[in-house]
C-alpha cells in the first residue's frame, strides 16, 4: 500500500520532463494500485489484526513496523479509494497546467506518507508519517508557487503544524520515559501504572498535535489559506489526508485518554468551541472554497468531539469521517468544477443560475448538501446525529451545542447552493459556464453514491462499532438509532429552520454582487474569528520584539566582545610595531636610554 505511491512519487520527481507526457496516468495507476491492496488487506483481516515488522529504526527503543487493524484498514480504504478518485479527477482539472507530472508526484507522496502514519504500530512510526503528510501539504498548498498568496499560505500551514509537531514530539519523549516503550500494544497494557497528572499532559501534548494537523483551535488558521492550492489538493487535505490525521491520533490513543479524564473532558470541549467556530466562519464567505473550509473546521469538531467520548463515541467519529471523506470530498470536487466553467472565479456573488448548464456537478453536490446538513436517511444523518445523541448522554451542555452547530450547518450550506446553483445569474461577461468532462464528473458521481448510502450501512445494525470494537474497545452498552429522539428532532428543526432562513435572504431575495458591510458579528466571521490577529499579537510581535533583543545582544553582546577584544589587540600591535623602526641608530639610543634608566635605578636603590 505504502510502496506503491511512494514509488510513482519517486519515478516522477527524478524523472523529470521525460515523465511529462504520461507521468499522471502512473501517479493514478499507483494509487489505485495502492487501493486494490488496501481492499485485499481488509478482506484478509477478517475482523482480526496482524502487524509486520520491517526494520530496526532505533536499536532497543523502536521499530518500523506495520499494523493492520479494523482501525487502521478503515482510514486506509478511504485514503486510497476517496483519494484515487481525487487522482483521476485530477487529470482533467489540472490538464493545462505544464508541470502536472509534479502535482501527481506530490499527490502520490501525499497518500503514501498518510498511509505510514495510519498504519504503524507505533508512535515513531506514526510521527514520520506525520511530517511526511506536513511535508507533502506544504509542497502541494504552494504548488502554485508564482502566486505570492500561495507560497504564504503554504509557509503558514507548515509553521501552524510545526507548534502541534513540538506537542506531539514532547508528548511521544514523555511516553517513552513513563512506558519505556513507543508501541501502541505495550502502551496500552502499562496505562494503568501511570500516574493520572502524567496521563493528563500526555493526553493534552497529543491534542496539540491533533489540533495543528486537523485544525482545531487555536491552531485553525492555517486552513483558509491552503485553499490557495489547487482545489484537488483542498479536497484530499478535507477528505481523505491531513485533517483527519488528528482524529485518528485521538482515536488510536484512546488508552491514554480514557486514563485521563481531564483530557479526554478537554478534547470534547475543543471539539465543540472548533466545530461551532467553523460554522461561523462559513455563514460570512463569500469564497465558495473558504465557505468549505469552515464546514471541514466545523465537521472535524464533531469528530473530536465524538473522539472525546470514549469507545461510544470513536465509532460515530470514524463513522463521520468517513462519510465526511466523501461528501466533502463531492463538494469540494464539485467546486473545483464550478471553478473550471467560469475561469477560476471563486466569488459565489458572482455565480448564480450554474444549475441549468452544469446539472451533473449541481446535482451531485446538492446530494453532498443534503448528506452534511443531516437530510434524513443520507449519510451525515446517521454519523452526525449519533455523535449528536452520545454527547447528551455524556454531557448535556456540549450535546445542545453540537445541536446548535447544526442549526448552523443548514444556514451556511444552504447559502452555498442557493448563491451558487439558483437565484439570478450574476457572472462576467467573459464567463461562458459549462459542464466539466467525464473524467472530473465520473469521481463525483460516485462520490455522491456514498455520500447518500454509506452512513446508514455503517451505523444501523452498528456495523462499524462492532468491526472497529477490537481495536477501539466497545462500549458496555451498544447504542441503538432513535429516529424519534428530543435532539434527532430538534436537530431536524434547526437545520430545517436555517435553510429556510438561506432560501430567504440569498435564494429568494436577490443577492449583491458586491458583500454589504453587515454587523460586527458578519466582520468577525469574515476575519476567521481574528485568528490571525489573535496569532500576530501574542506571537508574531512578541516573537520580533525577541528577535530585535537578540540580534542587539549579539551585535552589542557578543560581536562586540569579540570586535572589542581584537580591536585593543590590534590597535596595541599597532603602536608597538612603530618601536620596530628597522635603523641602528633609533636601537642604540634605546639601549642607551634603557640603560641609564637601569643605572638611576640601581643607584637609587643603593642610595635607599
Amino acid at each position: 500500500m505504502i510502496a506503491l505511491p511512494l514509488l510513482g512519487a519517486a519515478i516522477l520527481l527524478l524523472g523529470g520532463r521525460r515523465t511529462n507526457a504520461w507521468g499522471h496516468y502512473l501517479g493514478v495507476l499507483m494509487s489505485l494500485g495502492s487501493f486494490v491492496v488496501a481492499v485485499l488487506a481488509f478482506l484478509q483481516l477478517a475482523g482480526g489484526r496482524y502487524s509486520i515488522r520491517l526494520f530496526d529504526f532505533i536499536p532497543g527503543i523502536a521499530d518500523i513496523s506495520l499494523l493492520v487493524d479494523p482501525l487502521s484498514i478503515s482510514f486506509c480504504l478511504l485514503i486510497t479509494g476517496v483519494g484515487s478518485l481525487i487522482h483521476i479527477y485530477s487529470i482533467g482539472y489540472m490538464s493545462h497546467d505544464p508541470d502536472r507530472r509534479r502535482f501527481f508526484s506530490y499527490l502520490n507522496l501525499f497518500v503514501a506518507a498518510m498511509l505510514l502514519l495510519v498504519l504503524s504500530s507505533n508512535y515513531v512510526g506514526l510521527f514520520i508519517g506525520w511530517e511526511g503528510v506536513g511535508l507533502a501539504s506544504y509542497l502541494l498548498i504552494g504548488f502554485w508557487q508564482f502566486k505570492p498568496t500561495a507560497a504564504a499560505a503554504a509557509k503558514k500551514a507548515f509553521i501552524v503544524n510545526r507548534v502541534g509537531d513540538f506537542g506531539l514530539l514532547v508528548g511521544i519523549f514523555l511516553m517513552w520515559t513513563t512506558f519505556g516503550s513507543l508501541a501502541f500494544g505495550d502502551i496500552s497494557g502499562k496505562v494503568g501504572e501511570a500516574s493520572q497528572g502524567t496521563l493528563t499532559a500526555i493526553g493534552l501534548l497529543l491534542l496539540l498535535g491533533a489540533c495543528g494537523k486537523s485544525a482545531q483551535l487555536p491552531l485553525q488558521s492555517w486552513l483558509l489559506d491552503a485553499m490557495e492550492g489547487p482545489t484537488p489538493v483542498s479536497a484530499l487535505i478535507h477528505a481523505a489526508t491531513m485533517v483527519t490525521a488528528g482524529v485518528y491520533l485521538v482515536v488510536r490513543s484512546g488508552f491514554i485518554f480514557e486514563g485521563a479524564p481531564t483530557a479526554q473532558l478537554v478534547v470534547t470541549i475543543v471539539g465543540v468551541a472548533t466545530l461551532l467556530a467553523g460554522a461561523i466562519i462559513g455563514c460570512a464567505k463569500d469564497d465558495i472554497k473558504k465557505g468549505l473550509a469552515g464546514s471541514t473546521m466545523s465537521q472535524i469538531g464533531y469528530m473530536m468531539l465524538g473522539a472525546g467520548l470514549g469507545p461510544a463515541g470513536y465509532a460515530f467519529a470514524i463513522g463521520h469521517l468517513i462519510t465526511h471523506g466523501f461528501f466533502k470530498a463531492n463538494m469540494f470536487l464539485g467546486a473545483g468544477s464550478v471553478m473550471h466553467g467560469m475561469n477560476d472565479e471563486v466569488n459565489m456573488r458572482k455565480y448564480g443560475g450554474l444549475f441549468s448548464v452544469m446539472k451533473v456537478t449541481a446535482v451531485t453536490f446538492i446530494i453532498g448538501y443534503l448528506a452534511i446538513i443531516g437530510f434524513p436517511l443520507l449519510s451525515g444523518y446517521f454519523t452526525k446525529d449519533g455523535i449528536i445523541e452520545t454527547a447528551m448522554h455524556h454531557n448535556q451542555i456540549l450535546g445542545w451545542l453540537a445541536v446548535a452547530g447544526a442549526g448552523l450547518t443548514g444556514f451556511y450550506m444552504s447559502r452555498m447552493v442557493f448563491m451558487t446553483f439558483f437565484g439570478k445569474r450574476r457572472w462576467d461577461s467573459e464567463a461562458h459556464p459549462h459542464e466539466s468532462p467525464a473524467v472530473m464528473t465520473v469521481p463525483l458521481i460516485i462520490l455522491s453514491i456514498g455520500s447518500i448510502f454509506l452512513g446508514g450501512y455503517l451505523v444501523l445494525s452498528n456495523r462499524l462499532m462492532l468491526f472497529l470494537a477490537p481495536a477501539v474497545g466497545r462500549p458496555e452498552e451498544l447504542p441503538v438509532f432513535h429516529w424519534n429522539s428530543v435532539a434527532g428532532l430538534a436537530t431536524l428543526a434547526l437545520v430545517a429552520v436555517g435553510a429556510v432562513l438561506a432560501w430567504f435572504k440569498y435564494g429568494k431575495a436577490e443577492v449583491p454582487e458586491v458583500a454589504p458591510r453587515g454587523s460586527f458579528v458578519t466582520t468577525f466571521a469574515r476575519r476567521d474569528l481574528y485568528g490571525d490577529a489573535l496569532n500576530e499579537a501574542l506571537l508574531m510581535r512578541p516573537g520580533q520584539w525577541l528577535t530585535r533583543i537578540a540580534v542587539f545582544f549579539d551585535n552589542r553582546g557578543i560581536d562586540g566582545l569579540v570586535n572589542g577584544l581584537a580591536a585593543t589587540i590590534g590597535g596595541s600591535s599597532g603602536r608597538l610595531r612603530r618601536l620596530q623602526t628597522g635603523f641602528a641608530r633609533t636601537y642604540a639610543l634605546s639601549i642607551l636610554f634603557g640603560a641609564a634608566v637601569l643605572a638611576g635605578a640601581l643607584l637609587l636603590v643603593g642610595n635607599l
